[in-house]
């Protein structure tokens, strides 16, 4: 129990989502039109939560011994998590109707999958963190087979949960034999005792299948096989939900894993693992994704290699770095939610038009989603002056400071080979003739959202400060 009114104020954002969730329950149980309540209560909670954690960023505590931490970093992915899945929820109002998943049940598990995500990035305890992982984790499989009647969408849940189960094998291996030689699941005392831990060849192979589990949940090279089905098979609005926040809780747990190398100055022993699956994920990502000629099946090799790119700020290992993968997951989500929206927006109600054809000649049918769709895919690939520049700069950057200018030119080339695929979606949108003839129904609240997305994207991008001052201020 907290011990004084000032730790209940640290913890607010944790009670008022668990208030929220049961509330939701209530209502889902007792309302006829839950369906309309939950959404709008939820938008309003995470709002709340966001802004809670943005003005409370300064009072970083570590509470319940050592259980669970606020504020600080914490703070940041809190802020990341709820401002995403407030954006999600405002695209997923019409959106599930034509998709077929028209119940309040949708909000409560994004909703319960957000506190996960929390947990998460606030963990002190290994306990703490395979807790917030599996509450997360068990959410996603729902969702991406929240309608029983579609094929892809079972498909894609069996997939995700069979590969989701096995990954988590590995963490909970890992964190057994990590607390057995460390005699302890609290991460302050295991990043104390580090470099004397790390001689121990039993707790090494702990601490790498720890880092495999989390590697899955990334969708990093070579554990990356479940994405594009996935991806494909869930409702985009979940796509977009598991590709950005989701992605940013499991890296919220892989820069704690680094704590004892960038806190107390320990070689980093994994720069290694994280260099092969940064280089692995960057090319074939890249190269894949030049192949594919369904939309969501190319921004879920993106995806992987925008994990690629992050993960070359965990081989290095500094401050520059760790706070440079904060800002791009931060920017990531807003591209990517945004590059969904869009998505949705054309999907027609059988699963349809989510082909590159459907896109063909979209100015012509709607010149606004093709401008925001062609901001989008630009800031994906990295060009300036938009946030998905200033995400890759800061990683980049970090790793020349470490010594590893390699791994920086072997991202320089992939993002290179990456501006095929996402200039050829705009190109097709602004130079071709319309290969199938539909109309686009514009979903207000879905094109709010949309909106929302491209004018943080273009802020985070003329004004990269405004967010990084902020990360740093935290980090470490």
């Amino acid at each position: 129990m907290p011990a004084s009114i000032s730790e209940y104020s640290m913890i607010m954002p944790f009670i008022i989502i668990g208030i929220l969730i049961l509330l939701s329950i209530v209502i889902e149980i007792s309302s006829k039109k839950s369906e309309i309540i939950i959404p709008w209560l939820s938008i309003l909670t995470f709002f709340i939560i966001a802004l809670y954690s943005l003005l409370n960023i300064n009072q970083n505590e570590i509470l319940f011994n050592g259980m669970l931490e606020v504020g600080g970093k914490a703070a940041i992915f809190n802020f990341i998590f709820n401002l995403g899945a407030l954006l999600v929820t405002i695209n997923s109002i019409d959106y599930i109707k034509k998709y077929g998943s028209y119940y309040g049940e949708y909000y409560i598990l994004i909703q319960s999958s957000v506190l996960g995500m929390m947990i998460m990035a606030g963990a002190g305890d290994l306990i703490m963190i395979f807790l917030g992982l599996e509450l997360m984790s068990i959410c996603f499989y729902v969702l991406a087979g929240i309608n029983r009647k579609k094929l892809f969408a079972n498909e894609a849940s069996m997939k995700y949960f069979l590969l989701g189960a096995f990954a988590t094998g590995f963490i909970v291996y890992g964190i057994a034999l990590i607390y057995g030689i460390s005699g302890t699941t609290n991460l302050s005392s295991i990043m104390t005792n580090f470099s004397s831990l790390i001689s121990n060849i039993i707790f090494i192979t702990g601490f790498v299948l720890f880092l495999v589990g989390f590697s899955f949940k990334i969708a990093a090279v070579p554990f990356h096989m479940w994405v594009p089905d996935v991806y494909q098979g869930s409702a985009t609005t979940v796509t977009g939900l598991m590709s950005t926040i989701g992605k940013s809780a499991a890296f919220s747990v892989l820069i704690l894993s680094l704590t004892a190398i960038i806190a107390f100055k320990t070689p980093n022993n994994f720069r290694n693992y994280f260099a092969v699956i940064s280089t692995l994920s960057m090319l074939a990502g890249s190269i894949i994704a030049i192949s594919q000629n369904n939309l969501k099946r190319m921004l879920a090799y993106s995806s992987i290699a925008h994990a690629g790119y992050m993960s070359i700020g965990l081989a290095a290992g500094n401050i520059t770095s760790i706070a440079g993968i904060i800002f791009y997951l931060a920017a990531y989500t807003f591209i990517n939610l945004g590059a969904f929206g869009i998505i949705s927006i054309v999907e027609g109600e059988d699963d349809s038009r989510t082909d590159l054809d459907s896109f063909t000649g979209l100015n012509s049918k709607n010149p606004l989603l093709a401008a925001l769709m062609s901001l989008f895919m630009f800031a994906l690939a990295g060009i300036p002056p938009l946030a998905g520049f200033f995400g890759k700069y800061y990683v980049f950057v970090g790793a020349i400071e470490s010594g590893l200018t390699w791994l920086a030119i072997i991202g320089v080339l992939a993002s290179v080979i990456s501006v095929y695929f996402y200039l050829r979606v705009v190109v097709l949108m602004y130079f071709k003739e319309p290969a199938h003839n539909f109309n686009i129904t514009l979903s207000p609240y879905s094109l709010a959202s949309v909106i929302i997305c491209s004018v943080l994207v273009i802020i985070f991008g003329l004004v990269p400060d405004l967010l990084m001052n902020l990360i740093t201020s935290v980090v470490y």
